[in-house]
Parts: C-alpha cells; sequence; structure tokens
C-alpha cells in the first residue's frame, strides 16, 4: 500500500455528517468511533461557516492524533494543511489532485470518489490517488442522488492494487458482502453515527467484527 507515513490499514472509515454529528456531539461521536475501532476518519462538513470548521478540524485532528488514527478532510485540502490532518478526500468536480498533492505533500493520503465507474478510477490511480472510493451501494440518506453501483466494481478496481472503499447506505447488516467483494474500507456515516457515544461505540465494533471475519489481512490494533 505504498510508503505513507500514514499507511491505510483495512476496516472501518467514519465519516461525520453534520446532521447525525452537530457541533455539540462531534467529539464525543467520533471518540467514541475511535473507541470503537475506527481506522480512518473523515470530517464533512459542507454548511458551517469557515472559522466553525476549522475550530471542529482542529479539535478531531487532536483526538485522532492521540488515536494514532489519520485524519481526512472532505473536499478542502487547504483546511487539511491548516489543522495538519492526515490528507483529504476529493470528489469529481472538487480541487485537481495534483494541486492537493502539491499543497498536502508526498506522503499525504489522498482520496478519489469513483462512483460506480473503473474509468474514473484509472485516471484516479494514474494520478496518484492513495484509496479509491466506490459507491453508494444502498440506499443512502447521505447521498441520495449518488449513482448506485454494484459490489462486482469492488473486486474488477483490485486491478489497481489500491485500498478500496466502499459508501453509500453501508451497514453492520450488509457491510460483510462489500467486504467479500473488494472493500478494504467501510465508509459508514448513518450506519455509525447517531444516538448515544456508547451506541456508536458500539456499532463500531460490529464493523470490526465483520473486517476480523472477512478481510485477509486485518489485525486488530495492538
Amino acid at each position: 500500500m505504498g510508503t505513507l507515513s500514514h499507511p491505510l490499514k483495512p476496516g472501518l472509515y467514519a465519516i461525520t455528517d453534520s446532521k447525525l454529528t452537530p457541533p455539540d456531539t462531534l467529539a464525543a461521536s467520533v471518540e467514541a468511533a475511535l473507541s470503537g475501532g475506527a481506522v480512518l476518519v473523515q470530517y464533512r462538513e459542507k454548511f458551517a461557516p469557515g472559522p466553525e470548521r476549522l475550530r471542529q478540524a482542529t479539535d478531531l485532528q487532536r483526538l485522532c492524533r492521540d488515536a494514532g488514527v489519520p485524519l481526512i478532510i472532505n473536499d478542502d485540502p487547504e483546511l487539511a494543511a491548516r489543522v495538519g490532518a492526515a490528507g483529504a478526500h476529493l470528489g469529481q468536480d472538487d480541487q485537481a489532485l495534483i494541486d492537493a498533492r502539491t499543497l498536502l505533500g508526498a506522503d499525504a493520503i489522498i482520496g478519489i470518489t469513483c462512483h460506480d465507474r473503473l474509468d474514473l478510477a484509472r485516471s484516479a490511480d494514474a494520478s496518484g490517488a492513495d484509496y479509491l472510493a466506490f459507491g453508494r451501494f444502498f440506499t443512502s440518506s447521505t447521498k441520495p442522488g449518488a449513482p448506485p453501483a454494484k459490489p462486482a466494481v469492488l473486486r474488477e478496481a483490485r486491478q489497481f492494487g489500491k485500498p478500496i472503499t466502499a459508501i453509500g447506505g453501508v451497514t453492520a447488516d450488509n457491510g460483510a458482502e462489500l467486504i467479500l467483494a473488494g472493500a478494504d474500507l467501510l465508509a459508514v456515516v448513518g450506519g455509525l453515527f447517531g444516538g448515544t457515544p456508547a451506541q456508536i461505540e458500539q456499532r463500531a465494533k460490529h464493523f470490526v467484527r465483520l473486517f476480523e471475519q472477512h478481510h485477509p489481512l486485518f489485525t486488530l490494533p495492538s
């Protein structure tokens, strides 16, 4: 998986949401996901004012650093650079990967949304993406307009030799199917967040068990 300063590990990829993880519960929710075994966290906030996003991202970076888990910033490499996050996730309409790489450096983790298309994955791979994200695989309130994807695309994307992320309606009940199809990371929003920290931690542990059972390279944190 390359020579990243923060090597990507198979497992739960926790993604925040302004409705499910509002400002007053954001830190506690992410801390619970980390306690439950999340191996990657993405801060996804599209509506808050700049100063609030900076404050929230700074708090999450502190939590993730203390847990030894990389923090990824959605759609905003500049914010990632400001808070010292591990990297950024880019959609097809966001900043070009080469520009994000120039800003964040060679060791940053940069992921790319590929929807259900291998041609987008091929382009992202050629541009130096560190992981390739596909989805939505199931009905998703977070990404209702995203084109549907079939699990077979995960298997086909193994040809690129990059970590593969599955997103979109992922839960502990359907996640095993995606891991078996080739997903290294399950990116989860609604299937993880919402409710008490204890509930979030328990959901995270359920995802960890799926990887224990179904991913050949998964190992529990030491």
